[in-house]
């Protein structure tokens, strides 16, 4: 599963980043690395952004940065 198909409400584990380069170095530098915990707050009505948190930190996540980022 990817952090896009995570419902609003639900908290998950990063299992692993599929992104390539400066896509990767982006979201691993915005603190979602493997291990860590991600809860979604909530998803834009059209699907794009995903606001999550994320170490503490609320930040917002393009679904198609979101979709390299696999989580159980």
């Amino acid at each position: 599963m990817t952090l896009r198909e995570v419902k609003p409400g639900d908290t998950v584990r990063v299992l692993k980043l599929n992104g390539e380069g400066a896509v990767r170095r982006r979201i691993m530098d915005m603190g979602i690395t493997r291990g860590v915990e991600v809860y979604v707050r909530k998803v834009a009505p059209l699907g794009d952004p995903v606001e999550v948190t994320v170490r503490g930190y609320e930040l917002s996540i393009r679904k198609a940065d979101a979709e390299t980022v696999e989580v159980e």
